[in-house]
């Protein structure tokens, strides 16, 4: 374990020595992880940001220099709480060329905290909130339907291994990379992995349904081909969204279509065997 993290927080062979120290690199990644404990709707998580760089800024800067950097840390900061560490570590970067002289960095590093925090909130809600999180919930629930009593274990280890990557990950090359950090998303296509990621969350999840519906339909001695008909409002409430009628009032018809079915179950179930002889 030690090794790993010995590894992973290296300097970049050919550079010399850094002035902020890899212990020093290791605890605000610890501290990220705080990032959100003092969140408020004044400055969001500007007061958290402030609170896990202060150890950099403490080995950069004296008293006087101190206050005076520190005054622009803790004002207003938003971003997606697992591409955070990125962020922090490129503003570190930037922070220790500035106090070692060696460079002047083109663009303002408050400016290109703000610059870059927007576009790491879309892509990360994307990514993790709108992609990875129910991917992983339809994997989980896969071993429910199953009866695996350790399918909340699955999900809860699944998810937070990929979080955990990337803030790592994301860290380490934002503090190698600096301004250039923007790159590495770039490189990486992280916002066509959230297009992807949405996509198999949509197959794993639509694929889960149908095999709930067989497996129903089977328990109940039904055709199995009665399935199908779960097309049809499939279909219409897809036709229906394209038209711009308001999601949240759609899922308020189908929780309530599902409810007034499981309600009247019985019969529709003895409805639906006497189609099934007849046909």
């Amino acid at each position: 374990m030690c090794l790993f993290w010995h590894v992973i927080f290296a300097d970049v062979a050919g550079v010399k020595m850094t002035t902020i120290p890899r212990k020093t690199r290791l605890y605000i990644w610890f501290r990220l992880l705080l990032l959100q404990a003092s969140w408020n709707f004044e400055r969001f998580q500007g007061v958290g940001f402030f609170y896990a760089l202060l150890p950099g800024l403490r080995k950069l800067y004296r008293k006087e220099k101190l206050l005076e950097v520190s005054k622009r840390y803790t004002g207003y900061f938003n971003t997606h709480v697992y591409l955070a560490p990125m962020v922090a570590g490129a503003v570190l970067k930037l922070e220790e060329e500035r106090a070692a002289g060696t460079s002047e960095p083109q663009v303002e590093i408050a400016d290109f905290k703000e610059m870059v925090a927007a576009p790491y909130a879309a892509i990360g809600d994307a990514l993790f909130w709108g992609g990875l999180r129910p991917l992983v919930a339809g994997i989980a629930l896969f071993f429910a339907v199953k009866g695996i009593f350790w399918a909340p274990v699955i999900f809860v280890v699944a998810y937070n291994l990929v979080p955990a990557w990337f803030r790592t990950v994301f860290f380490v090359h934002g503090y190698r990379r600096g301004m250039r950090s923007v790159e590495f998303i770039q490189q990486h296509k992280l916002p066509d992995w959230a297009i992807h990621t949405k996509e198999a969350a949509v197959v794993v999840l639509g694929g889960l349904s149908a095999f709930m519906v067989f497996s129903h339909l089977t328990q109940q001695q039904l055709p199995s081909w009665l399935g199908m008909l779960t097309l049809i409002p499939m279909v219409m409430l897809g036709l229906v969204a394209r038209k711009g009628v308001s999601t949240v009032l759609l899922i308020f018809i189908t929780v309530g279509s599902i409810f007034l079915l499981g309600v009247f179950w019985v019969d529709m179930t003895k409805l639906i065997t006497l189609l099934g002889m007849e046909l």
